[in-house]
C-alpha cells in the first residue's frame, strides 16, 4: 500500500499546516514483550502480525517497532550486530516483511527504531576495529589513550596498572564509559554498556554508511524511523572531562553536541525529506530553546524532524541514580507540558507520553494503581490525547497495566538497573538490595518490558512457555480480554479516544491555553482553532475537588468525552470525583 505523504499540506483556520503525522495516534510495540508465537518465552515478529487485529480494533495509525536487528541482546536489541538482518529469536526477514505488509492492509504505517550512536562490539565494523590501530574500521568508533594514574586524583578498577580512562565520563548504565582493549591498548567509548561501543560521525565513511543503510530500509517500504539517543552523535572537541563545580555532569558534555545540526541536516537531505514520521530522541534537558527548535523546525536552518522526545517531565521524580526519587508534584508536571506546547505553538511539533519500554508503567507513576486504577488510566489517557501534538500509546497501555512488584535484585533482567546496582553494592554506595528496593520498583525499566497481559490463562497469555521476565501477577485481572469484553474498560475508553481525535481537528490542530497552572489537582486547558472550542478538566486527586470554571466556557458546554459512566452536568460549579476527566464543547 502507497500512503499520500501531503507534502503540500492545507492551512487551517490557525494557520497550523496539515501533516499526516500530526493527525496519528502512534502504538508502540517492545517485541521481547508483545506476543510469543512459538513457545520460546520470548516475544517476536509472528506475535505481533498475530495481534494486529488488536491494534486496527484500537484505531492507531503507526506502529513504532523496537529493535528486531540481529543482535546480541546485551540491552534487549539496542545493540545492533547487524542492521540488515533480523535477530532470529524475532524470526526471519520474511516475517518482518509480513508484518509490514499486514500493517499496511491496515492502513497502518510502521515506523523503525534507528540506533546509530552506537552499535554492538559484535558488529563486523568493531570487530575488524579490534584487530589493529590501522585496522580499516577503526576510525569508526572513539579510541583514546589513557591518563597517567599518578597525575589524576581518580580511582577506577579497570584498565591496566598505572593508567585510568581518557576522561572521567561514566556511562549511562554504571562506570566508566571507556573500555580499555589490551590487544591495542588504547580505550574505546561506551556512553551505554561496554558492549555498546559509540560510533564515529566525525568520519564521513560512518554518516555514509548510515545514511546508505536508512535508505535501504525505506526501499522496503517503512514510513519513517524513531530515532535513538540521536542528539549525542555528535561529541565536544577534545572530549572535555566533567566539572563538578560547574556542575557540569558527562551528559552535559556529550547531548547536543556541536555538529550535531550539521549531521542532522545532513541526513535530512541524503535521507529524510520525503515525508516520514521522524521521532528524536533526546536525552538530557534540551529544553524548549534554540536546539529543540532546530531538531523540528522545517526552515533551511532547521533539521526537519517531525517531532522529539524530551525527557523533562520524567526526569520530575529521578534523583541522579536509578535508585534516587525526588518529590514533585502536579504544578511542576504542568509546568512542564505547558513550557512544551507554548514553545512549539507557531513552529514545530510535540510528541506525548508518559511511559515507554525505558519508563515505569505510568498509571503507576502519575495515578492511582490501586482504588482508582481505571478512572486514572483514562485519565492519563485523556490527557495525552487532547493536549497539541501526537499521542503515542505503549503496550498494555491502553489496558491500564501497572508497575511490577519486584522483590529481589534477581526479578530484574534491564543492565540499566542491574550494572549500576550492583556497581554501588561492590562500592559500598548502597548498603543493601532492600534499602534502594521501593526506588528501584517505582523507577526501572523493567516495568515496562513485562509481558503484555492478553488473558487470564497462564503467562497472561502471552505464551506457552515461561517468559523472559515475570509476568505481573495482577494478570488475572488486567488482561485484554477482560477489557475486550466490558464497555467501561480503559480498553474501550482509549478506542473512544482515538476516535474523537481523528474525528475533530480542533483536538490535533487546536491552540492550547491553560487554566489552571497553579491549582494543585486540577489541570484544566482549552482547545481552539477557528469557531471550535474544547474545555478539559481532569481532576489528579483521590478526592472530589470542585471547580469554579470560567463561565464562558460554561455557559452552553455539552459533554463530548468523560471517564465516568454518567453525566453529572454542567454549570459554573463543576463537582470532580476522584480522578475524574471531562472534556467539553463549548463557544
Amino acid at each position: 500500500m502507497t500512503f499520500e505523504t501531503d507534502a503540500a499540506g492545507e492551512r487551517l483556520p490557525n494557520g497550523e499546516r496539515r501533516r499526516w503525522w500530526k493527525e496519528a495516534v502512534v502504538y508502540q510495540v517492545y517485541p521481547r514483550s508483545f506476543a510469543d508465537s512459538d513457545g520460546d518465552g520470548v516475544g517476536d515478529i509472528r506475535g505481533i502480525v498475530d495481534r494486529v487485529g488488536h491494534l486496527d480494533d484500537l484505531g492507531v495509525d503507526v506502529v513504532w517497532l523496537n529493535p528486531v536487528y540481529e543482535s546480541p541482546q546485551a540491552d534487549n536489541g539496542y545493540d545492533i550486530a547487524d542492521y540488515r538482518a533480523i535477530d532470529e529469536q524475532y524470526g526471519t526477514m520474511a516475517d518482518w516483511e509480513e508484518l509490514l505488509d499486514t500493517l499496511h492492509d491496515h492502513d497502518i504505517r510502521l515506523i523503525m527504531d534507528l540506533v546509530v550512536n552506537h552499535t554492538s562490539d559484535e558488529h563486523d565494523w568493531f570487530q575488524n576495529a579490534l584487530t589493529s590501530r590501522d585496522a580499516d574500521y577503526r576510525d569508526y568508533y572513539i579510541w583514546r589513550e589513557g591518563r597517567d594514574a599518578a597525575e589524576v586524583d581518580e580511582t577506577y578498577d579497570v584498565g591496566p596498572d598505572g593508567e585510568v580512562p581518557p576522561n572521567d565520563w561514566e556511562s549511562f548504565f554504571g562506570g566508566p564509559a571507556w573500555a580499555y582493549h589490551e590487544a591495542t591498548g588504547e580505550w574505546y567509548l561506551h556512553l551505554f554498556d561496554r558492549k555498546q561501543p559509540d560510533l564515529n560521525w566525525e568520519n564521513p565513511d560512518v554518516r555514509d554508511d548510515v545514511f546508505e543503510m536508512m535508505n535501504w530500509w525505506i526501499e522496503k517500504g517503512i514510513d519513517g524511523f524513531r530515532m535513538d539517543v540521536i542528539n549525542l552523535v555528535s561529541k565536544p572537541e577534545g572530549l572535555p572531562s566533567t566539572d563538578p563545580e560547574a556542575g557540569i555532569r558527562t551528559i552535559d558534555r556529550v547531548t547536543n553536541g556541536p555538529r550535531v545540526h550539521e549531521f542532522l541536516g545532513e541526513m535530512r537531505d541524503r535521507v529524510l525529506d520525503r515525508g516520514f514520521l521522524t521521532v528524536g530522541e533526546m536525552i538530557g534537558d534540551p529544553l524548549p530553546g534554540e536546539h529543540a527548535r532546530r531538531y523540528v523546525s522545517p526552515g533551511p536552518d532547521g533539521d526537519g524532524l517531525s517531532m522529539l522526545f524530551h525527557f523533562e517531565h520524567v526526569l520530575l521524580d529521578r534523583g541522579e541514580r536509578i535508585w534516587e526519587t525526588t518529590d514533585w508534584d502536579l504544578t511542576d508536571l504542568k509546568a512542564v507540558f505547558d513550557r512544551w506546547q507554548a514553545a512549539f505553538a507557531d513552529e514545530g511539533w510535540n510528541s506525548l507520553y508518559l511511559n515507554n519500554h525505558d519508563q515505569p508503567r505510568m498509571v503507576s507513576r502519575f495515578g492511582n494503581d490501586g482504588e482508582y486504577r481505571r478512572e486514572s488510566a483514562k485519565l492519563l489517557g485523556t490527557l495525552l490525547h487532547t493536549l497539541r501534538g501526537t499521542p503515542y500509546v505503549y503496550q498494555g497501555e491502553e489496558l491500564g497495566m501497572t508497575n511490577y512488584p519486584f522483590e529481589s535484585l534477581d526479578d530484574f533482567r534491564d543492565v540499566g538497573t542491574l550494572n549500576p546496582v550492583r556497581t554501588a553494592l561492590d562500592r559500598g554506595v548502597v548498603e543493601s538490595f532492600d534499602a534502594v528496593k521501593e526506588a528501584l520498583r517505582a523507577n526501572s525499566r523493567d516495568n515496562a518490558r513485562t509481558p503484555v497481559q492478553w488473558s487470564d490463562e497462564e503467562h497472561a497469555g502471552f505464551s506457552d512457555a515461561e517468559p523472559w521476565i515475570s509476568v505481573n501477577p495482577n494478570y488475572d485481572e488486567v488482561n485484554a480480554e477482560a477489557e475486550r469484553a466490558d464497555e467501561d474498560s480503559v480498553y474501550h475508553y482509549y478506542r473512544r479516544l482515538v476516535e474523537f481525535r481523528h474525528e475533530n481537528d480542533v483536538v490535533v490542530y487546536g491552540d492550547y491555553d491553560p487554566l489552571t497552572p497553579d491549582h494543585e489537582s486540577l489541570w484544566a486547558y482549552t482547545r481552539t482553532l477557528g469557531d471550535e472550542r474544547l474545555f478539559v478538566v481532569l481532576n489528579f486527586a483521590d478526592e472530589a475537588t470542585t471547580y469554579d470554571a470560567p463561565a464562558e466556557l460554561v455557559g452552553d458546554a455539552t459533554l463530548a468525552l468523560g471517564n465516568y459512566d454518567d453525566d453529572d452536568g454542567v454549570d459554573e460549579t463543576l463537582d470532580l470525583r476522584p480522578w475524574e476527566a471531562r472534556v467539553y464543547r463549548t463557544r
